[in-house]
């Protein structure tokens, strides 16, 4: 255990967890059956464009095709178009590549397939207004959810009912032709309806939920919004939508698998893992404190696990904005929380970090921290605990040099945490 680098040993335990959520390894395994007529390929989300890239190379007929993906998260690919657009608050870019696509599907045969290429990130850059609504109602719903500290699940639920192609309306568009989804799921409980807000997947949550989660967490959204939401209009398909009755959902990765993998490769390195969940919800600090007191407990009781241990866990927490001007995303505080509450302990060393590469607005995934981290953010004048009341998580990780920035990776199957308690 002397000679273990940890920062490079949990970097090495983050690329085990990405490489099993690769498009290359996963998509080939879930080909569809080849249609009479054509084949059209569609997607959404910030591992689209690998999506896009890897399906080219496993189809050896005739395809074409039209995916957007987040601002830098473009792919080469010779047959499927690539459109980039902002995540995560939608811009006009993303209202074209909506039409578009719908475009793409409209006027098919029953002959023809639809592969939709789905992963998370798909409900910012799908803007896409319901009747009598605007993209300017669609940012103000947006940025109302970003604030919220609501889990993904009720967010996505929202978000299908202010939309005409979220909720499986683009795959209700693309009837009557046979829609296949292959869904990266960054879901906590890998339900493909809520990965991008399903827009080729009915899902159960009704307009009944999302009202009720609007109330629940006190949000403010546009009178428009609220009129369009009390209407029938909003309804989406259901599950038992006839038009979507022959359609077909494989789940090719998701944050279970990659634990699992990174698991298997903390024990390849002589490293017992555990995994606490793949599907962790809650604020964001919260998570981090409780996280705290796991590896507290294991550095100086050996319990629950026995030293060394590397503790994993997945899922998406939330932050619940409390300040304004704060740089950060859900990762990092986290992080913050945890390194505060393991300051002074030796032998902890952890890393939180977003699978697709980005933590929120910033360009890194998330940091690294432990058990120095918060007296050597001390003696470059920050305060860890103001700048986490403050929601500005970044600026104390980056002061220290523990920001952790890999870049786009191609995929996303939502957070990891990894703790290595030695």
């Amino acid at each position: 255990m002397m000679a273990l680098d940890p920062r490079a040993f949990l970097v090495s335990i983050f690329e085990a967890a990405v490489a099993a959520a690769d498009p290359e390894r996963t998509i080939r395994s879930h080909l569809p059956a080849k249609p009479n007529g054509r084949t059209i390929v569609i997607g959404a989300g910030k591992g689209s464009a690998q999506m896009a890239a890897a399906f080219e190379k496993a189809w050896d007929g005739p395809i074409e095709g039209l995916v957007v993906t987040r601002y830098g998260y473009a792919a080469p690919c010779e047959r499927i178009e690539i459109i980039e657009a902002a995540h995560p608050v939608p811009d006009e870019a993303g209202l074209t590549a909506s039409r578009r696509l719908l475009d793409k599907v409209s006027g098919l045969t029953k002959d023809d397939l639809v592969v939709a290429l789905i992963s998370g990130g798909g409900s910012a850059l799908l803007p896409s207004p319901a009747p009598g609504l605007t993209l300017a109602d669609e940012i103000a719903v947006n940025e109302a959810l970003l604030a919220s500290g609501a889990p993904i699940a009720a967010m996505n639920t929202i978000r299908k009912h202010v939309s005409d192609i979220k909720g499986g309306r683009l795959a209700a568009a693309a009837w009557p032709a046979r829609v296949v989804s292959l869904v990266v799921s960054d879901i906590p409980g890998d339900d493909p309806a809520l990965v991008a807000s399903g827009p080729t997947i009915p899902g159960e949550g009704s307009r009944a939920d999302a009202l009720g989660f609007i109330r629940a967490y006190g949000m403010t959204l546009p009178d428009a919004v609220m009129a369009h939401l009390n209407s029938p209009e909003a309804d989406a398909p259901g599950v038992g939508d006839p038009r979507l009755a022959g359609n077909e959902v494989h789940l090719i990765a998701s944050a279970a698998v990659s634990l699992e993998a990174a698991a298997a490769e903390a024990k390849r390195q002589g490293i017992e893992a555990v995994i606490l969940s793949d599907s962790i919800e809650g604020e964001a600090r919260e998570v981090g404190s409780v996280h705290a007191a796991i590896a507290r407990e294991v550095a100086t009781r050996d319990r629950p696990f026995q030293k060394p241990m590397l503790i994993l866990s997945g899922g998406e927490t939330t932050v619940t904005i409390r300040a304004k001007g704060g740089k950060g995303g859900r990762n990092s505080e986290f992080l913050l929380a945890f390194a505060i509450g393991i300051d002074g302990f030796d032998g902890i060393h952890a890393l939180a970090a977003d699978t697709d590469g980005i933590d929120g607005s910033e360009n890194n995934a998330g940091a690294f921290a432990d058990g120095t981290s918060v007296a050597r953010m001390r003696a470059e004048k920050i305060d860890a605990k103001a700048r986490l009341a403050g929601n500005d998580a970044w600026t104390a990780f980056d002061a220290v040099g523990d920001l952790f920035a890999p870049g786009p990776t191609g995929t996303n199957v939502n957070d990891l945490r990894a703790i290595l308690v030695r």
